[in-house]
C-alpha cells in the first residue's frame, strides 16, 4: 500500500472520530456539562480527549475536503514529462473536474466531466498484481486517446482517427543536446514534445475501449506509459494536473513558480 493510500485512509479515519466527538461534544456532553452547575459552580471543562478532538476537528476537516474534492498537492518523480514537468515540481490536481469521487477507494459520488485529449492527468497506476513494482503508485502523463478513438503511432509519428496529429520543430533539447523538440497541437492544446532520434520506440495500432484513456509522457522516449502497459481504467483516474506551485530540485527554480500546465 503505497503512502499517499495510507495517508487518505488515515485522514478519512481521523476526520470520522473527531468528527464524531465534536457532535457528542456539541448536542450532548456539552448539555450534561451545563445542566448541573450553578453560579457558584461553573460548569467544569471538557477532558483532555474531547478537547483535543473538538479543538482539532475544524482543521482536519478543512484539509480533508480540500485534499479529497478540490486540490491534492503532488510532486513529480521522474522526467517523464519533460519539458512540460521536471523532476521536483510540486504541482496541484484538480479532484474535481472528473467527478468527485471517495476520499478512499475509487467509486464516484457525483459525474461531472470526463478527460480530454490534451490533458495532463494524475491516475494510479494501472498494476495488474501487487507483485507488479509499480503496484498502488501514482503517475502523470498526457491523455492522448479517450473511448472510441483509432490510436497509431508508427516511426514516432502520432496518429488520431485518421488525423496526423502535427508536430513543427522547436530545435535541439539544450538540456542533453541529443533529443529534438517539436511544438505538438494535440486536439487544440499545444504542448512541447521531446524525441530521442537514436532510440526507438515501440509502434502503435489499437482503438481504445469504452471507460479506458491512453496516456504518453511528453518526453516520449523518456516515459513510461500505455505504450508498453496498456490503458488506464477510468476508475483511476485522480484529476487533471493545473499550476505549478513551486519547483525545487537541489535547489529553487523560481522561475517555474506559478506556471499553468498545459
Amino acid at each position: 500500500m503505497s503512502f499517499v493510500v495510507v495517508f487518505n485512509l488515515v485522514l478519512t479515519i481521523l476526520t470520522a472520530i473527531t468528527g464524531l466527538v465534536w457532535l457528542l461534544d456539541k448536542f450532548w456532553l456539552a448539555g450534561r456539562r451545563g445542566a448541573g452547575p450553578t453560579a457558584d459552580k461553573p460548569a467544569p471543562p471538557p477532558g483532555a480527549i474531547v478537547d483535543f478532538c473538538v479543538s482539532l476537528f475544524p482543521v482536519i476537516f478543512a484539509v480533508f475536503v480540500l485534499r479529497s474534492f478540490v486540490v491534492e498537492p503532488f510532486r513529480i518523480p521522474s522526467g517523464s514529462m519533460i519539458p512540460t514537468l521536471y523532476p521536483g515540481d510540486f504541482i496541484l490536481v484538480n479532484k474535481f473536474g472528473y467527478g468527485l469521487r471517495c476520499p478512499v477507494g475509487s467509486c464516484k459520488l457525483v459525474d461531472i466531466g470526463e478527460p480530454k485529449r490534451g490533458d495532463v492527468v494524475v491516475f494510479r497506476y494501472p498494476a495488474r498484481s501487487e507483485a507488479d513494482p509499480n503496484f498502488g503508485n501514482d503517475f502523470i502523463k498526457r491523455v492522448i486517446g479517450v473511448p472510441g478513438d483509432h490510436l497509431q503511432y508508427i516511426d514516432k509519428v502520432l496518429t488520431v482517427n485518421g488525423q496526423k496529429v502535427e508536430v513543427q520543430p522547436a530545435g535541439v533539447f539544450p538540456e542533453d543536446s541529443i533529443s529534438q523538440r517539436f511544438m505538438e497541437d494535440l486536439n487544440g492544446v499545444r504542448h512541447n514534445i521531446l524525441e530521442n532520434p537514436g532510440q526507438p520506440s515501440p509502434n502503435v495500432d489499437l482503438i481504445v475501449p469504452a471507460g479506458r484513456y491512453f496516456m504518453m509522457g511528453d518526453n516520449r522516449d523518456g516515459s513510461n506509459d500505455s505504450r508498453y502497459w496498456g490503458f488506464v481504467p477510468e476508475q483511476n483516474l485522480k484529476g487533471r494536473a493545473i499550476l505549478i506551485w513551486m519547483s525545487w530540485d537541489g535547489g529553487p527554480a523560481l522561475s517555474r513558480f506559478g506556471r499553468l500546465i498545459r
